[in-house]
């Protein structure tokens, strides 16, 4: 334990396991008290991964799969349990953030239990796998509930205290989907970008006023990273050399603990200029996500434009050179 983070109280959402987890235990090994959070008791089962995919498996793959499902398994309170153990002070809140009036019991018992709060870090989130072309309106909510309404829901809670305090530390977990994937899931990457819009927002909204906002795209090793390789193992189209590099490249993925340090940096006084930040992390990488700024334009006098002056002036100017970003996605 260092005193980074002394005095300081910490709400870490969808902290039960993995990246949530590793960065709860992170600031709380900076001397912060940390409130823990996930929906309900228990650990979860898995999130994308049926029986058709299950049974897809070889005997050997589900044994791999088995064993991680245990090794990433626990939930809020045998997070802040974890803390304890540490040294540190913790307690656990169990409730669907979803709903605007339990993201507001989240806040009030943390504010009972330590007297302010200092730093919220989102995490939780979900995703699912559907073209476009068949996505439901309930698969599209069921995502965006999460990010970016559960994210609003906390901070709405939280701003007013921090704006008390004349101070405050807001980080929200997105995800490099925001730039848009490759793959069938169209509604996680609007979510994640809503939650980069959603960051900037405020950011812009509170900086002057002492509240920072930044967000983070984590690559670490979680139950969503060795699920998104069985889902790929599963799949009956890929040769064995292809599984095998799902595999390879899971087990490459850097642990959730690592991000603790970076987080702590992020959330503590070392951090006051920096807000309105989508910061890219993993392992012992770290990246900044360049601004979307107009990168070139054109203009002219007089009346509109009209098509004939596009069509001459367009291929010239600001699309001499451009390859759409569909060629070359991620």
């Amino acid at each position: 334990m260092t005193d980074l983070l002394k005095n300081k109280v910490a709400v870490v959402t969808g902290s039960g396991q993995g990246i949530g987890r590793g960065i709860a235990i992170g600031l709380a090994k900076e001397g912060a008290k940390v409130v823990t959070n996930n929906r309900t008791q228990g650990s979860t089962g898995f999130a994308i991964l049926k029986d058709e995919q299950l049974n897809a498996l070889t005997e050997e793959e589900r044994e791999w799969l088995k064993r991680l499902l245990k090794e990433y398994s626990g939930d809020a309170e045998s997070t802040a349990q974890t803390i304890r153990e540490l040294g540190g002070e913790a307690v656990s809140f169990f409730g669907d953030l979803v709903k605007f009036d339990v993201a507001a019991k989240l806040i009030e018992k943390t504010i009972g239990t330590f007297g302010r709060i200092d730093i919220l870090i989102n995490v939780l989130g979900t995703f699912q796998f559907c073209p476009i072309e068949e996505m439901s309106e309930e698969k599209w909510d069921y995502v965006f509930n999460v990010k970016p309404k559960a994210y609003f829901n906390c901070i709405r809670h939280a701003v007013p205290h921090m704006l008390k305090q004349k101070k405050g530390r807001i980080l929200n977990c997105t995800s490099r989907a925001w730039a848009g994937d490759p793959i069938k899931h169209s509604h996680y990457a609007a979510a994640n970008a809503a939650v980069v819009g959603l960051t900037r927002g405020v950011a812009n909204e509170l900086y002057h006023r002492g509240v920072t906002c930044n967000a983070f795209g984590p690559w670490a090793r979680t139950r969503a990273s060795f699920e998104l390789a069985a889902y790929a193992m599963a799949d009956k189209s890929m040769d064995d050399a292809t599984k095998t590099r799902h595999k390879e490249m899971f087990e490459m993925t850097p642990s959730p603990e690592a991000l603790g340090p970076i987080m702590a940096y992020l959330s503590s006084d070392l951090a006051d200029g920096i807000s309105g930040t989508v910061f890219n992390i993993g392992g012992n990488r770290i990246g900044i996500h360049q601004d979307p700024d107009v990168r070139t334009s054109i203009f002219k006098h007089g009346p509109a434009w009209t098509i004939e002056e596009l069509e001459k002036q367009l291929p010239m100017t600001i699309l001499q050179g451009y390859k759409s970003r569909s060629e070359n996605p991620g």
